[in-house]
This record gives C-alpha cells, structure tokens and sequence, in this order.
C-alpha cells in the first residue's frame, strides 16, 4: 500500500517535473510568469513599497509633473498616480483571481454532473446554459453587477458568474472522453460512491485543460473588472483600481493624458502576462508537441 503510494507521487511529481521543462522552453511563457509573480508581490507589499498613501491629497499638487517627489505625477485631487497604481495592482488582481474562482467552481460543479451522469440531465443543464450565452456576456455582467449594487465584491461575483458556462462546457467535454475509461468502470466494480469516483477518479484527470483555461481567463477577467469600475458598478471611490483611475482621467485626458495611459499600460501587461502564461501552459500540457 505504501509503495503504491510513494510510486502515485513519484508520478505526479514526475508529471509536474515535465509540464515545468517545456514549460521553461517558451521564454514568452517564463516572461509572463515572472511579470505575474513581480505584480502579485507588488500587491502583497503595496503599503510597505508605495510612497504615500493612496487615499491622501494635496489639493496644491494638482496633475503635478513627474518629479523625484511624485515619480509619475499627481491626479486631479493632488495623489500620487504611482502609489495609486500600486495599490490598484490589489483591486484588479483580486477581481481577476477571485472571479475566475467562482466561474471556475460553478462550472466545474454542473459540467461534471452533466458530463458524469448523461441522459435528461445532461441535456437539461446545456440547454440551460444555451440560453444563458445568448445573452452577450459583458451586457450581463453589467445587469447583474447592477442589480446586486456598485461595489468590488459584487463586480467580482458577477463576472464569475456570468463567466461559469465556459468551465461547464469545457469539463464537460473531458469527463465525457474520460468517463468510459477502465479504471472508472473498476470504481464502479467496487462500488465506490458517485461523488468519490467524480472527485477522486474524473476531476483530477479532466482538470488539465482548466488550468489553461483559468489561467487564460484571469486576463479577461482583469480586463472586465476594470471595464464594470470604468462606468461606476466595480469599486467605488476612494479604493484605488486601475479602471477607476481610467474613469478618473478621462475627462482630463487631452491636457493630461498620462492620466489615462498609466493605469492602460498595467491592465494592458498584466492581461499580456496571463494570456502569454495561459498559452506556454497550453503547449507544455499537450502531449502532441513533447519531446
């Protein structure tokens, strides 16, 4: 027993040691990787980085020009643009993880029902979910957000919501490959339990392509976090995050147009960074292309 579970480990830190050697071999991959890292530090160590507070104003340092006191200049209420950014560099990140969390969940939770069990139910949940993509994502993460109120968290839990029907359909599709497959019918032998044989034996088999989904989808979610903030339904002032910066700034973007550029360059890389990160784990996790 214990040596099938010492091999079981070797196996999986095996698999683990080749996803990371091809892994290592796309530097446009290893680059994203490192931007991703490089800003998740940047959001843990915010308060200790950032020059001053994002919240503090010096209304007589209105749109002052970059100096060694503010490195990228002020806003309209006299703060200093970099710590903002900074900070926002929380905000947006949260959003980004925690509503491809949700997203993720619900759709692992209905595509692998849909997937395991087939028949009636199978069909009822993806017509369901026929219905639910006729309606253009972004217009129903705004209804939704606004429904719920304007605030961070409920922007969050809309957009994972909305983006749930992408997960379904995609663990969906590889339980279906999977469920068929010798060792679920020798689970089945052994009267082991559904929820056992889905969570043990399907799941952890099916889960590959989610991972290159998740890590794709942080991006849009990012970029669509920052979109619900730009037309007030994401966070509220004063919380500093990189789309409510962008609706600061427009209305001063002709005379100060650094007000606007700052916060797209960062939504603008980190979004690059996961989708670079997403692709790199897309070809390292396809057998096809290991050599």
């Amino acid at each position: 027993m214990g040596a099938s579970g010492g091999s079981d480990k070797q196996k999986k830190y095996s698999a683990f040691g080749e996803v990371w050697r091809q892994l290592k071999k796309n530097k446009l991959a290893m680059a994203g990787l490192v931007i991703i890292v490089l800003l998740i530090l940047i959001a843990i160590f915010a308060p200790v980085i950032a020059p001053y507070s994002y919240v503090e104003q010096d209304p007589l340092q209105k749109f002052a020009p970059s100096s060694r006191e503010h490195l990228l200049g002020t806003d309209n209420l006299g703060r200093d643009v970099l710590s903002r950014l900074l900070y926002g560099s929380r905000q947006s990140l949260q959003m980004g993880l925690y509503s491809v969390a949700i997203a993720a969940i619900i759709g692992i939770i209905i595509g692998a029902i849909a997937g395991f069990y087939g028949g009636w139910l199978d069909n009822l949940l993806m017509r369901i979910l026929d219905i639910y993509q006729c309606i253009p994502m972004m217009l129903l993460c705004i209804v939704l957000a606004a429904a719920l109120g304007p605030s961070l968290t409920n922007a969050t839990v809309a957009i994972g919501i909305c983006s749930a029907p992408g997960y379904a359909r995609l663990i969906r599709a590889s339980i279906l490959t999977i469920r068929e497959l010798e060792y679920i019918e020798a689970a089945r032998a052994i009267d082991a339990s559904d929820f056992r044989i889905i969570t043990k034996h399907i799941i952890p088999n099916a889960i590959a392509p989610m991972i290159v989904q998740i890590t794709m989808s942080i991006g849009g979610m990012i970029l669509s976090g920052a979109m619900l903030t730009y037309i007030g339904l994401g966070a509220q002032p004063p919380v500093a995050e990189w789309g409510g910066m962008l609706a600061d700034g427009r209305n001063y973007m002709r005379q100060h147009a650094s007000q606007v550029i700052y916060p797209g360059i960062c939504i603008m890389i980190s979004v690059l960074s996961f989708n670079l990160l997403g692709d790199g784990l897309r070809d390292a996790l396809d057998p096809r292309l290991k050599n």
